[in-house]
């Protein structure tokens, strides 16, 4: 079931590609009709990508504001989820330094989904992570639970952290969603969501639980995360409670390390 939805969501994609190409090119065309042909300036592309992005990410909050309201159900012949999703969307300055307040206000949530169809739908039409620029984030995470520190069912709880190098991210964030989702880790909810974070060197894959001294759980899932990536034997894995987060402000500096 998952590999026929998966197939047609990417299919799905590609027309989104294809109508988001042809729809750039008639905005490029206007464009140009008001601005003078003959001012280069390098800039230009980089802020055309990242006003695509906010763009697109605008008309996705339009179309699921309205879901956001009453409760999202599977609809009928649909395959239903163990738990609700909510996608969320973060992206802040680095050089800004990051309090409660402002990440809790810089973060977006984006739709929810309740069945296997709804999400292939809505995540057909996502930015893939390794599209997007800067110091940004996609976080899924069952409904209700913000993806905050500080939120009543992560404060005991913390991530596994694996490191990437560029160019891995859309891969490996697709697969380790599947994963969550069709419920592989078998830790019953100690799974509370995933998150892609973008950098400038690297980028970061990480999977928060509920309960951070519950050391069984998290070899569990640590050992999970590596049979779903197929990951090296001497890939090194992190680990950092929220607590610790909190009290250093950082997700992912002073982590424990394991190989």
């Amino acid at each position: 079931m998952w590999e026929r939805e998966r197939e047609r969501g990417r299919r799905e994609r590609e027309r989104g590609k294809e109508g988001k190409k042809e729809r750039k090119k008639r905005r490029g065309k206007k464009e140009m009709g008001r601005r003078d042909l003959k001012d280069d300036d390098s800039g230009d592309h980089e802020h055309s990508e990242e006003h695509e992005l906010q763009r697109e990410m605008a008309d996705q909050d339009k179309t699921q504001s309205t879901a956001r309201r009453k409760a999202v159900t599977p609809g009928a012949g649909e395959h239903p989820l163990q738990y609700n999703y909510t996608f969320w969307y973060s992206r802040r300055t680095p050089s800004r330094p990051a309090n409660t307040q402002s990440y809790e206000q810089n973060i977006k949530q984006i739709g929810t989904v309740a069945s296997v169809e709804q999400f292939w739908k809505f995540y057909s039409h996502l930015v893939r992570p390794g599209d997007l620029m800067g110091h940004s984030d996609f976080h899924l995470f069952k409904e209700g639970i913000k993806p905050m520190w500080e939120d009543e069912a992560n404060k005991n709880g913390g991530k596994w952290i694996i490191r990437l190098r560029k160019g891995l991210a859309s891969r490996f964030w697709e697969n380790i969603i599947l994963a969550m989702l069709g419920e592989q880790f078998m830790v019953g909810e100690e799974i509370c969501g995933v998150v892609v974070s973008i950098r400038f060197q690297e980028d970061i894959i990480s999977v928060w639980n509920k309960t951070a001294s519950d050391q069984a759980t998290t070899a569990r899932i640590r050992d999970t995360l590596r049979r779903v990536l197929n990951l090296p034997p001497s890939t090194i894995m992190e680990y950092k409670t929220h607590t610790d987060s909190i009290k250093d402000n950082s997700s992912f500096r002073n982590t424990k390390i394991t190989v």
